[in-house]
């Protein structure tokens, strides 16, 4: 729109980031927010690695303490019956005036109706959203200026898409030579997706 509008923010090494998740894209996630200044860590995972204790200077911390104290609050979970709808209201608005709130991992873990009605009412300063309950998606979220949203984007990548098909190969061998599974889904992922969640 030829704007020129700029906007005032943190640094990271001033900002505390909640991530929820520690699994391979979690801790990606962890060494490259570490690798642009030395933030404030909150972590949440079910089954924490004393490796990364040992990498960074973090805190393993319960969900609620992240949703409180967190500037920025990065999800990387599967979705299951423990995981779906895990964000509604009653955590977005204890969540600081100013925070923001990313989730790529997948849709229904954020409550969609419960993040439109909170940011619609001025909480939050931002939020950004790769997955959807329903995708494409085409709801109420699209009237909020400050929730960015894209169309699940985190794997499309051409070696990234390659890198799947080829685990998801492998792993089928695998299981037809009787061997164990590298990537094989936790049942309580699988007992969702039969679900339709």
């Amino acid at each position: 729109n030829g704007r020129w509008k700029r906007h005032f923010g943190k640094r990271i090494s001033e900002t505390t980031i909640g991530i929820i998740g520690l699994g391979r894209i979690g801790t990606r996630v962890l060494n490259r927010i570490y690798s642009l200044g030395t933030p404030s860590l909150l972590l949440n995972d079910l089954h924490p690695n004393p490796e990364l204790d040992r990498k960074f200077k973090i805190e393993w911390a319960d969900k609620e303490t992240i949703y409180k104290d967190s500037d920025v609050i990065s999800i990387h979970v599967p979705l299951t019956n423990s995981t779906n709808n895990m964000v509604t209201k009653k955590e977005l608005e204890i969540m600081k005036s100013d925070a923001i709130i990313i989730n790529t991992s997948r849709g229904g873990i954020i409550n969609e109706e419960d993040l439109y009605n909170v940011m619609n009412s001025g909480h939050l300063s931002g939020a950004a959203i790769d997955v959807f309950e329903n995708e494409p998606y085409d709801g109420k979220l699209n009237q909020i200026d400050n929730c960015l949203l894209t169309s699940h984007m985190g794997s499309m990548s051409i070696d990234c898409r390659v890198r799947m098909e080829i685990e998801a190969t492998e792993d089928v061998i695998r299981f037809l030579q009787g061997k164990p599974l590298n990537k094989e889904v936790p049942i309580e992922e699988y007992e969702s997706r039969k679900q339709g969640f």
